[in-house]
C-alpha cells in the first residue's frame, strides 16, 4: 500500500489546459538542484566575506552608524543642491556617494543606488 507520498503529483502549469505530472523522485531532484544552485550562487557571488555587505569601512567597529544633523544635511544641500548618501558600502567618500555603486551594480547585477536628498 502507498500511504506516504503519491507516485505522481500534479503541478499547476501556466496555462489552464496543460498539466505537468512529476513523480516524487523528480520533484526531489528538482528541489535538490535548486538548493545546490542557490548555495553555489551564494558562495561564488558573496566573495571571501560571505554575507557581508561592508568589506571596507570601519571593520573594527561592532556597528557602523552614520549620524548627520539636520543642519549638516541642510548645509550640504544648500551648497550643492543635493546630498547623496552611499548605500552600497563601496564609496571612497563614505558616508557620501561617489558613484561606486555603478561599478558594483555592473559587476554583480545588483540595483543599489544612493539615498538622495534634494532641495
Amino acid at each position: 500500500s502507498r500511504d506516504t507520498l503519491p507516485l505522481h503529483q500534479n503541478v499547476a502549469a501556466p496555462h489552464p489546459h496543460i498539466t505537468m505530472d512529476f513523480d516524487t523522485e523528480t520533484i526531489a531532484a528538482i528541489a535538490v538542484t535548486n538548493i545546490a544552485t542557490a548555495a553555489f550562487i551564494y558562495l561564488t557571488c558573496s566573495g571571501s566575506s560571505r554575507g557581508r555587505l561592508n568589506n571596507e569601512i570601519q571593520l573594527d567597529s561592532e556597528k557602523v552608524a552614520t549620524i548627520s544633523s539636520v543642519d549638516e544635511v541642510s548645509k550640504k544641500v544648500k551648497e550643492s543642491k543635493v546630498a547623496a548618501y552611499c548605500r552600497c558600502w563601496k564609496s571612497k567618500k563614505f558616508p557620501f556617494c561617489d558613484g561606486a555603486h555603478a561599478k558594483h551594480n555592473k559587476e554583480t547585477g545588483d540595483n543599489v543606488g544612493p539615498l538622495v536628498i534634494k532641495n
